[in-house]
């Protein structure tokens, strides 16, 4: 990107009023050249325009932020990657950088610092709001019971999407595997991490941000 072209920016929030705000707040700054409402679409815009910057929500339908931010960094390492979010937590902090996030901004803190965060990303930098930046994240782990590390990408896909209230069927089809596996993948799952029936399993979701409540 040469120092006279705006950035190009990608936006995904599944909450429409949020995004209109959010529009308003990036356009004025970046070349804002598309915006999504989910993970998966998010993936598609990325490969399809391919941003210098993604600004997402970490509670997304079909993907979350954090999942769609390590495949995006895997792939396009060059893209800095931005999470605005409403969770303080360490935990989900530490996550977000482990997956290759540059900036994680709380959403009540957007008006004041998600251009920064954006700029301070496309140079390389890290940016978290202040108000959780003062947290030793390298040591912190959730004392809550399991967490997400001990499952792979693809069960964290599947506990999502059963989570968000899909039946094994549809899972299967949007992941485009048989409805036997994912069955598999639930079974697994539950059994990993002493999970007894599914509204367990949609709490387990709800404290590790992997839908919203």
């Amino acid at each position: 990107m040469n120092e006279t072209a705006r950035a190009r920016v990608i936006l995904a929030d599944d909450h429409q009023m949020v995004a209109e705000g959010l529009r308003g707040l990036l356009e004025p700054h970046f070349d804002l050249v598309s915006i999504v409402n989910n993970g998966h679409d998010l993936l598609a815009a990325v490969d399809k325009y391919k941003p210098d910057a993604v600004v997402a929500d970490i509670s997304m339908p079909l993907l979350n932020g954090i999942d769609a931010a390590a495949r995006i960094s895997d792939k396009h390492p060059d893209i800095s990657i931005v999470l605005l979010t409403m969770y303080p937590d360490a935990s989900y902090v530490r996550r977000a950088f482990d997956a290759g996030v540059s900036a994680y901004v709380l959403k009540h803190s957007a008006p004041s610092e998600l251009v920064t965060a954006i700029n301070e990303a496309l140079k390389g930098h890290v940016f978290v709001t202040p108000g959780v930046a003062g947290e030793d994240l390298s040591q912190h782990r959730d004392s809550d019971g399991p967490d997400l590390s001990e499952l792979t990408q693809r069960q964290r896909e599947v506990i999502q999407l059963l989570a968000e209230g899909r039946s094994a069927k549809e899972v299967a089809s949007i992941l485009d595997i048989s409805a036997r596996t994912v069955e598999f993948h639930k079974y697994r799952i539950m059994r990993l991490l002493g999970i007894q029936n599914t509204a367990e399993l949609v709490q387990f979701a709800i404290r590790h941000g992997l839908i919203s409540d």
